[in-house]
């Protein structure tokens, strides 16, 4: 199959936390449907959307984008994902680390959108969905991903990471994070042009900081206690 396009989506128990995120990201709410709804940015084509799931805590999730949903789905079990649920266009899986994901019908989205500049001067984008993954079944889930997107494996300079070449005009790249312990889960990264300031307007935002690596990244949590990261990364190169 070949991903047309990738939606990041910010589950939550309720709608408090849509307003911290559309002043991150810039955006503005669409009209509801049902429980989610699109960030839409100022050009280009959406790929963040925010969803309520009472009952369960926060979380990251995303959604490929595909021409023909039938076939991808036995595609991608092939490649050892679980469904969860079938709604005809709209199907829900779990990684073989039970990573939460969904293929959906492509509906022509091709334009990414430019990264926002914000007052000061400095520059902001999500940018990246990283995959965080139990040691013990790290390799297993980036061979799963490669083979999913079709995306190329290319090596980081930190061993506990590996990145996915993402597909040319695609919004959003996919890291694979080698971690400790715990659920394999998902969470959302901001590349920027000045990690200090773009970490001082998310505080201003109602975020805290969980810790700092100089130089690198920032992990923080919005206000419902989702942890996402702000990077150094560079969010003008394509």
């Amino acid at each position: 199959m070949k991903v047309r396009w990738i939606t990041g989506f910010l589950d939550s128990p309720g709608r408090e936390v849509e307003g911290f995120w559309l002043a991150v990201t810039g955006t503005v709410l669409s009209p509801r449907r049902g429980d989610f709804a699109t960030l839409v940015p100022a050009g280009g084509d959406a790929y963040l959307r925010v969803q309520v799931l009472r009952g369960f805590p926060p979380r990251t999730h995303l959604d490929l984008h595909v021409e023909d949903v039938r076939s991808a789905v036995a595609e991608v079990a092939g490649f050892g994902a679980m469904v969860v649920l079938d709604e005809g266009e709209l199907v829900v899986l779990r990684s073989p680390a039970s990573v939460v994901f969904c293929l959906v019908e492509w509906q022509g989205e091709r334009v990414r959108p430019e990264p926002v500049t914000w007052p000061g001067g400095h520059v902001s984008a999500v940018d990246q969905l990283c995959v965080d993954v139990p040691g013990d079944a790290f390799d297993r889930e980036v061979a799963f991903w490669s083979a999913v997107t079709g995306w190329e494996r290319a090596p980081s300079d930190l061993p506990q990471f590996e990145h996915l070449a993402r597909g040319s005009g695609l919004p959003l790249k996919l890291l694979l994070q080698r971690t400790g312990s715990g659920r394999a889960g998902l969470h959302v990264d901001l590349a920027c042009t000045d990690v200090a300031a773009e970490v001082h307007r998310h505080e201003a935002l109602g975020a805290s900081v969980v810790r700092r690596v100089p130089g690198d990244w920032t992990t923080l949590c919005d206000p419902s206690g989702r942890e996402y990261c702000v990077t150094a990364r560079s969010p003008l190169v394509c």
